[in-house]
């Protein structure tokens, strides 16, 4: 049974960790100060002295050498069985997602306008620019109904309720609301170039250059579409796109590659600052920030205290090359470094296209296979934490694009966005217009 049990090596004696196994009895005083020792020294004794009986070789600073048997300690011996509790080793050290509160309030923030602006939507599509109160379930369904309910009591500056014994009750829009929306019309017909554009610099990131339209309409209120685009739209622009079946699908395909729109969001804004093209060494900033071609505009939330080792990290990866993201996904390999750093450009670019640059991360794993994205999508946005920011407030986890938002405020607003403002300041709620640039 001895020869059974003797520990041969290190490797089994690490083996056979957590389970019992045995140890050589060695003398009441040794054995007490082994029973203090951590583990690892515990299996070290243990093997020194399996192998001074044995009078094997082992090596001690990368020499080798002969050990004999001590002439104090006698050799007789016998095998006793101890117990040890499996720890499944060190635990890691739980990493900590640190939270950036005004970009959470920025979901809390939009609670109630979406309420408002879906609610103003709905009395806009009746006939009588009107709709009965009991018919607003109908449209909403009968838990949001109170909802709207409650918004049509509070704000009584954008809607009116009209209504007698006679007459069931009606909800309109005010006469003031009512001037204000009539400048939707003229923000559509500004926003319609943005939205060919970016709809054109969309299709240009998937593989094959088409997505398919329910793809599409899951943002279409993001890209700020109408929810009638293909009707509205798309026909107006046959030199654009086009309506295809492709493995199946309904899918919309661009007809025309254009170099000139091949060009991201982060390439724009290092133009404007000058990074492109200026000739002077740049040098990388103690938060990460470095004024290359290839680089990033990184925002680490005021508790992350990174260490010299992740910045040297960080430092690296942002002067790394990598393709564009406009190029086709099928020529790399996701293995490769450069790659996976596309991957984030590709994610930065396709957030910069929607109007709040953020998206759901449900609608962003809708895009998994057309635009190539890595299959731990949760795990790569973490991981750039400077860049996104995941918020689990509202309804679903959403991802925002950091450098988009000054505080809670978005600084370039869309024409939409404007006029979304200006009627959601009808409830005496403060804008902050912090638009720098109109985009083009």
């Amino acid at each position: 049974m001895q020869d059974a049990l003797k520990i041969q090596s290190v490797s089994s004696i690490q083996m056979i960790k957590g389970k019992q196994f045995y140890i050589l009895l060695l003398p009441f005083s040794f054995v007490l100060l082994l029973c203090c020792a951590p583990h690892r020294l515990i299996q070290k004794c243990v093997m020194v002295f399996l192998l001074i009986e044995s009078r094997k070789w082992f090596t001690v600073s990368g020499r080798q050498k002969l050990c004999h048997p001590l002439p104090s300690v006698k050799v007789e011996h016998r095998w006793i069985q101890i117990m040890f509790k499996s720890s499944g080793g060190k635990r890691p050290k739980k990493k900590t997602y640190y939270r950036v509160n005004d970009l959470d309030r920025v979901m809390e923030l939009q609670k109630k306008p979406s309420l408002i602006l879906r609610l103003k939507s709905i009395i806009q599509s009746q006939r009588k620019q009107c709709v009965l109160l009991r018919d607003l379930e109908k449209e909403v369904g009968f838990v949001q109904k109170w909802n709207f309910m409650g918004v049509i009591e509070k704000y009584p500056s954008i809607f009116r309720v009209t209504g007698s014994n006679r007459t069931p009750p009606t909800v309109m829009l005010t006469e003031k609301a009512d001037k204000v929306a009539l400048e939707e019309d003229e923000a559509r017909v500004q926003m319609e170039p943005i939205l060919v554009k970016n709809l054109r610099k969309l299709l240009m990131l998937s593989v094959d250059c088409a997505l398919p339209l329910e793809t599409i309409q899951l943002i279409e209120n993001d890209l700020g579409l109408p929810s009638d685009f293909r009707q509205s739209l798309i026909p107006k622009y046959p030199q654009f796109f086009s309506v295809k079946d492709v493995n199946g699908r309904t899918s919309l395909q661009l007809e025309n590659w254009d170099s000139f729109l091949a060009v991201t969001a982060r390439e724009e804004r290092l133009a404007c600052e000058g990074v492109l093209n200026s000739k002077e060494k740049a040098r990388v900033l103690k938060d990460g920030n470095y004024f290359g071609p290839f680089a990033f505009q990184m925002r680490y939330p005021a508790g992350f205290r990174p260490n010299m080792n992740y910045l040297k990290e960080v430092q690296k990866w942002q002067k790394m090359e990598f393709p564009s993201p406009y190029m086709n996904a099928k020529r790399f390999e996701l293995a490769d470094p450069k790659a996976q750093k596309r991957v984030v450009a590709v994610l930065h670019e396709l957030l910069s296209l929607t109007m709040e640059k953020r998206l759901t991360s449900a609608q962003i794993d809708a895009f998994h296979s057309e635009l190539r994205l890595p299959a731990r999508l949760l795990l790569c946005l973490t991981k750039h934490h400077g860049i996104f920011y995941i918020t689990n407030k509202g309804v679903r986890s959403t991802v925002i694009l950091k450098e988009a938002y000054d505080g809670s405020n978005l600084i370039c607003k869309c024409p939409l966005l404007l006029f979304r403002d200006k009627f959601i300041a009808l409830t005496g709620r403060r804008v902050i217009d912090s638009c720098i640039r109109a985009p083009t």
